[in-house]
């Protein structure tokens, strides 16, 4: 499994591949309608990803090398249109994320390949998938700031593209591209050329020299959306920022936050303490003092007092990342080559480059991360990736436990590999140890008492595949396709077993980052359908579904998920994006309702949060924003 957030603490320089090329077109998931009942004629239908066709493709030489000259990439080009042709031909496929991912290879193809007229053509059915309201706005616009600017005489180039996009994006309403706009500012700002090819280095060079050259679609799509990147894009970065950035200063007046009147603190008095769980990456438990849940039959003196089977579980457990019982419950930063205080002055800067905050530490993290060259990518991003195990579980247990006096937060840590070619190739023995850990887990919980279980992770078939094939296991895609299938059932079937197994617990999930359908993409535990288990979407500060939530027709609930202020390890703050920051507010939510009533069920509970919750602007889909302070008010009330 992996963390759902680390990808959303470095959202340019980890998602270089498909950030960029959402600059060109975006491709942004939707709630899928479900599959007929019959396909077309002739046509297979598509009920998840897993039912979707395997295709390989052979590179010649290492992937970092393949920009260095316009032809290396054509043949690729050619078989992969190909076989997406065949396969939208051959496939009944309903799913808007995949149709979109499809159509936009399809027309990044056209654009290296120099046709136009047909890459424009494609732009209308792309945007006709999308249904939120910002990102339809903006679907195509750069594509045809770029397209008017190649057809510019020489000398004239810069000029055309700034005055095109800018006059496509100034008649559009700017509270609806506000957030848009500033990621996509700090996007052009901070991407290169070299930190692209460093990605390529460190990230798929391994893997296609261990296949042999062999490699799926899925890396052969990527390496495309990086060629549009490299050829199309970064080219004028400078001046598709200037073009953003003129635009925010020019709108200077702040977004409405929905959130300041929604929230309440309860009152200390009259509550009755509830323990809650945060089972994440690990939890710095200084940071919370008079919210922690306390074990009064453990010390921490390296024993097992109380006999439960865990050493020093004074304020929970732990696993290592083999899956076995560990008495640290914040994960250990034992192989950096960067200073955790670098490393967090980065991400913060991050974190305000997307807001569109000038601020010393967006400066800074806008040069360090624009010089990186070579292997210093691969190695800042796996040093950002364990900086985000690090802070992670803090951070949403900061937020699990706000203004709640009556929140007692108990730890339960997971550790991911945060590395760019995993540690391990996933088995079916490591798969059943990680079901084992899953089960005793949620058994602790049962146990302690524990009312409501916080879920900010999260894994698919599709990851395990993908780490397979980064692994060099399986000779075809068929095997790797196979034995994923089975490594993932070991794990979903425990999973579900265990939320199953403890009705009268709370659990909540993150819903994903990946702008996906969680059931579609078979997700865990976000894709679950368990009675006792919701999963929560992220919305911006106005109430607008973020560009990176996950979705689905499970995903009812959705909480503020951008820049969301909170505790990380040491005791300081940053604010961070992600729904593994919306789920732990409706974890926060749960617990407050618990405090005031304790005698309320996981269906109860659920029921409160949801009538009380308000339905999203502008959206005919039953989505609803949680309101806190209006649950509170009919708890109390009753």
């Amino acid at each position: 499994m992996s963390d759902q957030t680390v990808r959303c603490l470095v959202p340019v320089v980890a998602m270089v591949a498909a950030g960029l090329a959402m600059s060109v077109s975006p491709v942004l998931a939707k709630p899928a309608a479900a599959p007929a009942a019959t396909a077309p004629a002739g046509k297979k239908v598509v009920r998840t990803a897993d039912d979707l066709p395997r295709h390989t493709y052979k590179i010649e030489g290492k992937a970092s090398a393949m920009f260095d000259d316009p032809k290396a990439i054509d043949k690729l080009l050619v078989e992969l249109k190909r076989d997406i042709e065949a396969d939208l031909a051959g496939y009944d496929i309903q799913d808007r994320t995949t149709l979109q991912g499809y159509l936009t290879a399809l027309q990044s193809i056209a654009l290296l390949q120099g046709r136009e007229a047909e890459a424009l053509g494609y732009t209308d059915r792309i945007r006709d998938l999308e249904t939120k309201e910002g990102e339809k706005l903006m679907s195509g616009l750069v594509q045809r700031a770029l397209a008017a600017g190649r057809a510019a005489p020489e000398g004239q180039v810069k000029e055309v593209i700034a005055r095109e996009l800018d006059k496509q994006l100034r008649v559009l309403p700017f509270d609806k591209i506000r957030e848009i706009i500033a990621q996509r500012k700090s996007q052009m700002q901070m991407v290169t050329p070299d930190l692209v090819r460093g990605q390529l280095t460190a990230q798929l060079d391994p893997v296609i020299a261990a296949a042999g050259g062999e490699v799926s679609g899925e890396i052969a799509r990527q390496l495309v959306r990086m060629a549009v990147a490299m050829r199309l894009v970064l080219p004028h970065r400078e001046v598709l920022a200037s073009v953003y950035g003129k635009l925010l200063d020019d709108n200077t007046g702040e977004a409405k936050d929905i959130w300041v009147e929604r929230d309440i603190t309860l009152p200390a008095d009259g509550l009755k303490p509830v323990t809650i769980a945060v089972w994440d990456s690990g939890v710095d438990t200084k940071v919370l003092p008079s919210n922690l849940w306390v074990n009064a039959g453990e010390q921490a003196n390296g024993k097992d007092d109380d006999g439960n089977g865990f050493i020093d579980d004074v304020n929970g457990i732990a696993y290592d990342l083999d899956a076995k019982p560990s008495s640290s419950l914040l994960f250990p930063m034992n192989n950096l080559k960067t200073s955790i205080e670098t490393l967090q002055k980065h991400s913060a800067g991050i974190s305000d480059m997307q807001a569109n905050i000038d601020s010393p530490e967006a400066k800074a993290a806008r040069e360090y991360i624009g010089g990186l060259k070579g292997e210093a990518v691969g190695q800042f991003l796996e040093d950002m990736g364990q900086w985000g195990n690090y802070m992670h579980g803090t951070h949403v247990a900061g937020i699990t436990a706000a203004g709640n006096p009556a929140a007692r937060i108990l730890a339960a840590r997971l550790e991911f590999d945060y590395r760019n070619i995993p540690l391990h190739a996933p088995t079916v023995e490591r798969a059943r140890a990680e079901a084992a850990a899953a089960k005793a887990t949620v058994d602790y919980f049962k146990a302690k008492g524990v009312r409501v279980v916080n879920m900010s992770w999260g894994g698919s078939r599709q990851d395990i595949e993908r780490a397979l094939e980064e692994k060099g296991v399986g000779g075809t895609p068929e095997e790797r396709a196979k034995l994923a299938r089975e490594i993932f059932g070991i794990g979903k079937d425990a999973l579900e077993q265990a939320i199953r197994s403890a009705p009268e617990i709370l659990f909540i999930a993150a819903a994903g980052n990946s702008n996906n359908d969680a059931q579609f993409s078979e997700m865990i535990p976000s894709g679950l359908s368990v009675p006792n288990l919701i999963t929560i979407g992220a919305v911006d500060q106005s109430g607008k579904p973020t560009g990176f939530t996950s979705f689905g027709s499970n995903v009812q609930l959705y909480a503020s998920g951008y820049r969301v202020d909170s505790f990380i390890p040491g005791g300081g703050r940053e604010k961070a994006s992600g729904t593994s920051m919306a789920a732990p507010q409706v974890a926060n939510l749960a617990g407050k309702l618990l405090a005031i009533n304790p005698a309320l069920k996981p269906a109860d509970l659920i029921g409160l949060i949801t009538s009380t919750s308000d339905p999203m602007p502008g959206n005919n889909q039953g989505r609803l924003i949680i309101n806190p302070k209006a649950a509170v008010a009919k708890a109390r009330n009753k």
